[in-house]
């Protein structure tokens, strides 16, 4: 499983932050019409396993499915049998991480430093989650890309939005993690397609194909 190829086709990742399962779906439909192919259900959302599992089954390989605000080894495993595909963190424990490559899933650790960063490419992360980015401007990606391995995939989450996303991708951004400017609990299927299809629009003009 190869994480470029979900994000050769939109490199946003959907954080689903206090969706319940019966949300899941309507929204996932709504992500998947705009494009997206990352959908992260994070594990302080009521019910998080149920949604993972009833998206996972939907979508099938067509869509990574997976959990974000992973902290515990044991979630892994959880993860795994629940049909998710992909651990997101907050912080770059290496025990997780170990964890997820171990179960065959993809990982995608939170740093904020050079040494955290370092570390988690380590312990197999596949790409970075470069958080949070309200603190960890563009100039800092920027930097941290001058050291670290050519190819190395930095995802920026923690405020990101249409407008500021700019700046990121010149700096060197492979993609973004997108919240509450996506979804929020409350919000409907229809306001998330329209945040969606402007996230995606964004990232188009920035990146055109080819």
């Amino acid at each position: 499983m190869i994480l470029q190829s979900f994000m050769d086709r939109l490199p946003l990742v959907a954080i689903l932050r206090g969706i319940t399962p019966e949300e899941a779906l309507p929204i996932g439909h709504a992500l998947v019409a705009a494009g997206f192919a990352i959908i992260e259900v994070p594990l302080n959302s009521p019910r998080p396993f149920e949604s993972i599992r009833a998206l996972s089954a939907e979508f099938g390989r067509d869509v990574l499915v997976g959990a974000g605000t992973v902290t515990d080894p044991a979630q892994v495993a959880e993860l795994a049998s629940a049909g998710g595909r992909i651990v997101v963190m907050p912080h770059g424990d290496p025990e997780v991480i170990r964890a997820a490559k171990a179960a065959g899933l993809l990982c995608v650790p939170g740093v904020s430093t050079p040494t955290e960063g370092f570390a988690a490419l380590r312990s197999g992360a596949d790409a970075l989650k470069l958080f949070p980015a309200e603190l960890l401007t563009p100039r800092v990606l920027k930097a941290m890309l001058s050291v670290f391995p050519r190819g190395t995939r930095f995802l920026p989450v923690g405020g990101i939005a249409p407008d500021n996303m700019g700046e990121f991708v010149s700096a060197g951004a492979a993609g973004f993690g997108l919240g509450s400017a996506l979804y929020k609990p409350g919000a409907t299927a229809a306001q998330v397609a329209d945040r969606a299809q402007a996230f995606a629009a964004a990232w188009r003009a920035l990146r055109p194909a080819g």
